[in-house]
């Protein structure tokens, strides 16, 4: 694998933040919302945010090992 630029990892950095501004917003809704059904929705699109999360993060650390 290439080394990444330092702008390439800001620009990973700054999908990581979004990401977890993302998931953590959906979450909140979710913590508002009174219908069980649009609450399971909301919180399965957070969860799919958190994984995003996850796949990133691996990414990013696997750039900066090398």
């Amino acid at each position: 694998m290439t080394r990444l630029t330092t702008k390439e990892l800001s620009f990973i950095e700054d999908e990581i933040r979004a990401e977890t501004i993302t998931a953590k917003t959906i979450n909140w809704c979710a913590s508002l919302c009174d219908d069980p059904e649009m609450r399971t929705r909301l919180e399965r699109i957070a969860e799919s945010h958190q994984l995003r999360i996850a796949e990133i993060s691996q990414y990013f650390n696997r750039g900066r090992v090398q």
